[in-house]
């Protein structure tokens, strides 16, 4: 770094907004690629069906938690489309899985939910 704007480019690329989003980014790329090691019975295709509803309902939560950082128009269209996606998800868990859904997921669903529930006062 030769310079002060070199400088000055190299710590913005280090904001701590932008090091959750990599590390978050890469901690769901990791969790997509260990699904490719589920085992090959009923349990693990189960699982690795659900990873793409399962990162949705993580990403949803995450972004309603964020729904201050959006212009005060665009927050009702978010909680709109944030109650679709967690029922869209969250059915095809419970379609899925049924009575035998793991506590996790389970979890993840009453998490999602609950920030929903929180945000709705917001619009």
């Amino acid at each position: 770094m030769n310079s002060a704007s070199e400088k000055d480019e190299f710590a913005q690329g280090l904001e701590p907004a932008r090091l959750t989003w990599a590390v978050l980014l890469g901690r769901w790329v990791d969790f997509a690629r260990s699904a490719l090691a589920l085992p090959e019975n009923e349990d693990g295709r189960r699982l690795r069906a659900a990873v793409p509803d399962i990162i949705m309902l993580q990403a949803v939560w995450f972004a309603l938690q964020h729904l201050d950082e959006l212009d005060t128009s665009q927050r009702s269209v978010g909680i709109d489309r944030a109650e679709i996606l967690i029922e869209k998800h969250g059915a095809r868990l419970r379609d899925r899985f049924g009575v035998r859904m793991p506590d996790q997921l389970q979890t993840l669903l009453e998490d999602a939910a609950s920030e929903l529930d929180a945000r709705q006062g917001e619009r």
